[in-house]
């Protein structure tokens, strides 16, 4: 734009040819057509939604692992486990101390101040020994709070029984319990409770970063749509020849000669990249809530909606029937008397072309005063009429 000014301004000092000049009218048209065309421009990129690789696809083996152990939780102030209810709990008890070198009996243990549970948690990928992770303690008995409790030492094992982490320390709870049972007051959950930082890991899983020189990406939700783009935004990116889109969901990357030194580097560079992601025409129903969530995607056909509503509604009186003075004869009763009474609401219709959307059909309905409810038996309705051109999912 600088050059133009330039020329316009050399233009008005040079004499000679005539043709030569830039009138500031001309110029005033270059700048306006310059701005058109970058608006028409931005206007065909409105419905596109570019998004990096790492957000819509992971690295195959490049996974978390789940972690499960039976603990103990002591220190509660007689909110654990009771006997007559938990008798495991003493068992429990009894384990841990004779571990420690004393032998006792179960009958001689009452574990108030105790409460057995189950403690999860999730090993994330590359962790090594010596790394923190947070745990859950659940409880499993009878306890009413976990609150001011300690989460004694606690094995947490993998799928194939193997020890991969040691837990312990105290345990946060974001409820409160307290009263008896006659007068309590309860705020959250008190019997779940997160122990931060409170696993060590000891043994590691065995990960490793594009054996043989390859990976595989694999998309979040399958879409051969996306998949494609993906595989040509790699070679469009690496060089012809480095992706390839194997299914709607996987994508085999080859690692570069110039990368194959750096794995993590050319890790980094695939995730950073812009993919222009597609997705599938659907329309989600939370049939209890009354949640309507459609897709941009989401076009009808020609359809014309009418509806209408009748009301019936029944109700009973009870009159009082009682004989007249002075009389001898007849007792005093009481009489049901029942109403019927039958409304109907006048039909209103709402007809729409190709090509509307679930939004202009939403809106429409309720510019006529349909309910949420009433709105989603009508989308089944156009769905089961072939007019939908969508996935419709029932939640």
């Amino acid at each position: 734009m600088s050059g133009l000014w330039k020329k316009a301004r050399k233009s008005r000092t040079r004499e000679g040819n005539p043709r030569d000049r830039v009138s500031v009218k001309k110029l005033f048209a270059i700048i306006l057509w310059a701005l058109l065309g970058t608006v028409w421009a931005a206007s065909q990129n409105v419905n596109r939604l570019t998004v990096r690789v790492k957000d819509i696809a992971e690295i195959e083996g490049v996974r978390s692992n789940q972690l499960i152990g039976y603990g103990v939780v002591i220190g509660l102030n007689r909110t654990g486990d009771r006997v007559q209810q938990n008798l495991y709990a003493r068992q429990t008890l009894q384990n841990l101390l004779e571990r420690m070198g004393l032998t006792v009996t179960t009958d001689a243990l009452r574990p108030e101040n105790m409460a057995t549970v189950l403690v999860t948690a999730t090993l994330p990928p590359f962790a090594r020994p010596g790394t923190k992770i947070d745990v859950t303690v659940s409880s499993i008995g009878d306890a009413r709070s976990l609150q001011g409790g300690t989460l004694v030492l606690t094995p947490l094992r993998g799928i194939d029984g193997q020890v991969y982490a040691m837990a312990q320390g105290p345990v946060s709870v974001g409820g409160i319990s307290a009263g008896e049972q006659g007068n309590s007051v309860e705020v959250n959950h008190p019997t779940v409770g997160r122990v931060p930082n409170g696993a060590i890991v000891e043994r590691e899983v065995a990960t490793s970063l594009a054996p043989g020189g390859r990976l595989t990406l694999v998309l979040r939700q399958d879409d051969f749509t996306t998949a494609a783009r993906l595989a040509r935004a790699v070679n469009a990116k690496f060089g012809s020849g480095t992706a390839q889109a194997l299914d709607g969901r996987n994508v085999e990357v080859f690692l570069p000669t110039n990368w194959q030194g750096d794995r993590v580097g050319f890790i980094a560079e695939l995730e950073s990249l812009r993919v222009e992601t597609d997705t599938v025409a659907k329309v989600v129903i939370n049939e209890r809530t009354g949640t309507i969530v459609m897709g941009g995607n989401v076009r009808l056909s020609s359809v014309a909606i009418s509806q209408g509503g009748i009301t019936v509604r029944i109700g009973t009186e009870y009159e009082v029937s009682q004989p007249g003075p002075l009389s001898r004869t007849g007792e005093t009763a009481v009489v049901p008397r029942t109403t019927v009474e039958v409304k109907e609401r006048k039909p209103e219709s709402v007809i729409l072309p190709d090509g509307a959307t679930v939004d202009e059909v939403v809106r429409g309905l309720r510019a006529v005063g349909v309910s949420a409810r009433d709105i989603i038996s009508i989308l089944q309705a156009i769905k089961a009429a072939g007019a939908l051109a969508a996935d419709l999912e029932m939640q």
